[in-house]
């Protein structure tokens, strides 16, 4: 399995090399479309591209978000055009289970809208919350700002720990699941505040 996993590694990183900005910007627009393939490698090793000079800083952060908006717009059509039953049935030929709809539909219909804008940040729920945005045919002009905004500070957090890493860049692969639960802990915080916030207004 671990040879598996490196093969599948040395390919993505191959293909970022070889297209650059381009690279970065459709690796991350299919992580985005719930096609299983990490932003935790995409991002860190556009940032070691950084590191050895083949790519500016500002430029790998945008590719990045802008893939990742246009794979999440993607997955917002699917919604709407599809809805739950299309999902319900074929979505396990693209990686996407029940499960995995109904942890999108409680954040959703927990949070509201502004879901779609923190859950960028969150492990697994990030790439599936486009979903119930469709099926809720959420105002899309509203989905395409909060998904970029939410987008962006992720792409500046990983390609950021690329540059900084240089070639030891692969070295965060095995931090990634604990860092995604401080993730997890300080948006849970942040709902916290605001939700106190609202109370006392």
């Amino acid at each position: 399995m671990t040879e598996l996993i490196e093969v599948i590694v040395k390919f993505i990183t191959s293909y970022i090399a070889a297209l650059g900005y381009w690279g970065v910007g459709i690796g991350m627009a299919i992580e985005s479309a719930n096609i299983p393939l990490p932003s935790e490698i995409i991002l860190p090793f556009g940032g070691y591209l950084v590191y050895t000079g083949q790519l500016n800083f500002y430029g790998a952060v945008m590719a990045g978000t802008v893939g990742g908006t246009v794979g999440s717009v993607l997955s917002y059509y699917l919604g709407l055009w599809g809805g739950r039953p299309f999902l319900v049935k074929y979505g396990r030929y693209f990686g996407f289970s029940v499960k995995h709809l109904e942890m999108a539909d409680h954040w959703f219909n927990r949070y509201g809208e502004a879901t779609v804008f923190f859950t960028r940040l969150m492990p697994i729920i990030r790439t599936f919350i486009s979903l119930p945005a469709g099926i809720s045919r959420m105002n899309f002009k509203k989905f395409l700002i909060y998904t970029f905004l939410g987008s962006l500070p992720w792409s500046i957090l990983l390609v950021y720990v690329g540059l900084k890493l240089g070639q030891n860049w692969a070295a965060i692969k095995p931090w990634f699941h604990r860092l995604d639960v401080v993730i997890v802990l300080g948006i849970a915080a942040l709902i916290f505040y605001f939700w106190r916030q609202r109370k006392k207004s």
